[in-house]
C-alpha cells in the first residue's frame, strides 16, 4: 500500500468527491455502532480514540461527540479536508503500519481502510502497530470484508452540490488467479453545469479468512468479539444481495504493557 506510487485518484484529485457523495450524516448509524461497541467493551473509561485510516474525517464528524479524537491517514489531500471539517480534532499525516505518535489511546478504531493491507504481514504490522498505541483495558474495532463471506458486487453513489453533479459506480471484483484480493475498480462521471468529465481508479485491496484474522488479533493477546453488519451500503447496491462486514472488537487485557 504505497499511495505515492499508486496515486490513487480517489484519495488525491478526487478526494473532494467524497463529501458530495457520502456527507457526515451519512456515517451517523455506523459511527454510534462504534461507539457503543467501545464503550461497552472497554475494561477502562473510554475518553481518547485513535481513528487509523480516517480519510476526509467524516466519520470523526460523530466520533468526536464521543471521544477526544486523533485521525490518522496517509493521504495528505483527506487529511486537508478532515481539517477543515473538524478543526477540534489533531490529524496526523501516516501509514498505519508504522507510524508512531509516542503515546497511547483509551481506544483505537480501523474501519475498512485496513482493507488496502493486501498481504498477511502487512496486516499483522497494521494490527501491531494499533495495539502499541492501545492503553490496557481498551478497545481496538476493526471493520473488514473477510474473504469467507465476500462476493464480486457493485455500487452506485450520487452527490450534487451547486452546478456539479456527481455519479460514482463502483465494481468490487474478486481476482480468478488469487482469491486473497480484489480490485475496486471506481468510476466517476463528473458534470459541471452539464459539462461531463469521466475519470477511472482501480485499487488493490486483501482479503483474508476468519481463521487468519483470529490467529493475528490473538496473537497480540487481544480477546476477540465479533459481529457481523449487514445493511451499512444496501441503498448503494446495485443488485440484491449481501455486502456483510465483520466487526472486531478486540479487547486488550488490563495487565498487558505491550
Amino acid at each position: 500500500m504505497d499511495i505515492k506510487k499508486n496515486k490513487w485518484k480517489a484519495y488525491t484529485d478526487l478526494a473532494w468527491t467524497e463529501s458530495l457523495v457520502y456527507p457526515p450524516a451519512e456515517g451517523l448509524k455506523e459511527v454510534k455502532l462504534f461507539s457503543k461497541s467501545i464503550k461497552e467493551n472497554s475494561k477502562i473509561n473510554t475518553k481518547t480514540l485513535l481513528h487509523v485510516g480516517c480519510g476526509s474525517g467524516i466519520y470523526d464528524y460523530t466520533f468526536k461527540k464521543h471521544f477526544k479524537v486523533t485521525g490518522v491517514d496517509l493521504s495528505k489531500k483527506m487529511l486537508e479536508i478532515a481539517i477543515q471539517r473538524n478543526p477540534e480534532v489533531v490529524y496526523r499525516h501516516g501509514d498505519m503500519r508504522t507510524i508512531e505518535l509516542g503515546k497511547k489511546f483509551d481506544a483505537v478504531t480501523i474501519p475498512e481502510s485496513i482493507g488496502y493491507m493486501t498481504t498477511k504481514e502487512d496486516l499483522r504490522k497494521a494490527i501491531r502497530t494499533a495495539n502499541k498505541h492501545l492503553n490496557p483495558g481498551g478497545v481496538l474495532l476493526i471493520m473488514s470484508n473477510i474473504k469467507d463471506s465476500f462476493k464480486s458486487n457493485n455500487f452506485v453513489y450520487t452527490g450534487k452540490k451547486g452546478d456539479i453533479e456527481i455519479t460514482i459506480f463502483e465494481n468490487n471484483y474478486i481476482l480468478h488467479d488469487n482469491d486473497s484480493i480484489y480490485e475496486a475498480t471506481i468510476i466517476y462521471l463528473i458534470r459541471n453545469k452539464g459539462k461531463l468529465e469521466t475519470y477511472t481508479d482501480v485499487h488493490t485491496l486483501g482479503l483474508f479468512d476468519e481463521k487468519t484474522w483470529h490467529f493475528l488479533l490473538k496473537e497480540e493477546g487481544f480477546e476477540v468479539k465479533e459481529t457481523k453488519e449487514e445493511h451499512f451500503y444496501d441503498e448503494y447496491m446495485l443488485e440484491e444481495g449481501e455486502y456483510p462486514l465483520h466487526i472486531f472488537v478486540c479487547i486488550k487485557p488490563l495487565n498487558i504493557q505491550k
